[in-house]
């Protein structure tokens, strides 16, 4: 059942969505080459716990971290772990949190030192996608309206979207109804309505749209071994045009 918010929970869900998109920047500021993806998670956990809020990954469904760390192949749900980042990589940090009974959640693909132009083309086209996507987003327009914008901009420079992993709803859980697809025929789906809340976070391939599961039944890679990206922010459907409440506005005047 898809809920509707009231200004009260809008005004805690910004709330969320803004300590999200600052420990995504607080993140951002130590990645670079020799740095351990799980430095960057213990980073995150710190910062949050400061922050008076709980990490809204950690222990949910199991999962054992604060962040989801998803390096160049893995697509998202990737385990911090002893890897150190090495210049080129691209890494894509998903991040959490509880606070006042309402979830936050974002995602952002960052550059580790100089990436290929192939690599930062993957990036840019994926950012771009999900701002196409959120334009959709307004009161009236239906859920296909999201994923064939999405779908159409990276399809048209040679990228493919992952069909298996989905956009969602967001409020008291950190995933709710509706389901958000980065693809679809525009007109078709579920109607948005007034105040709804939802996540938009095209995950794109630079080669084919395969996955598969990795070993530690969490991470999500291609099956051709090529990069992925993945970038989301958490808006409301509002009259004419959304309201976005997580922005990237932090990490990008890092």
């Amino acid at each position: 059942m898809v809920k509707i918010r009231t200004e009260e929970e809008i005004a805690i869900l910004r709330e969320n969505a803004l300590l999200v998109s600052k420990t995504l920047a607080e993140v951002g500021k130590s990645i670079a080459p020799g740095v351990t993806t799980k430095e960057l998670d213990a980073i995150a956990e710190t910062f949050i716990l400061d922050h008076g809020a709980k990490p809204g990954f950690l222990g949910y469904g199991g999962f054992p971290y604060t962040l989801c760390i998803s390096v160049n192949d893995v697509v998202v749900h990737g385990f911090p772990s002893d890897y150190r980042l090495k210049e080129g990589d691209i890494v894509s940090v998903d991040c959490g949190t509880v606070y006042k009974g309402m979830n936050g959640d974002s995602a952002y693909t960052f550059a580790v030192g100089e990436i290929s132009k192939e690599d930062a083309q993957l990036l840019k086209v994926t950012k771009e996608s999900l701002y196409k996507g959120i334009e959709q987003a307004f009161t009236g327009n239906r859920i296909g309206d999201i994923g064939y914008a999405v779908q159409r901009h990276v399809e048209h420079y040679g990228f493919t979207v992952v069909r298996e992993m989905v956009g969602h709803g967001i409020g008291k859980n950190l995933h709710e109804s509706p389901e958000v697809p980065n693809y679809g025929q525009a007109g078709k789906g579920k109607k948005l309505t007034e105040n709804m809340v939802i996540c938009i976070e095209p995950m794109i391939n630079a080669g084919g749209r395969s996955i598969y599961m990795d070993d530690n039944g969490w991470a999500v890679r291609t099956s051709d071994g090529k990069n992925s990206a993945h970038y989301e922010l958490t808006v409301v459907i509002k009259s004419g045009k959304p309201e976005i409440l997580s922005t990237f506005d932090f990490i990008e005047n890092i």
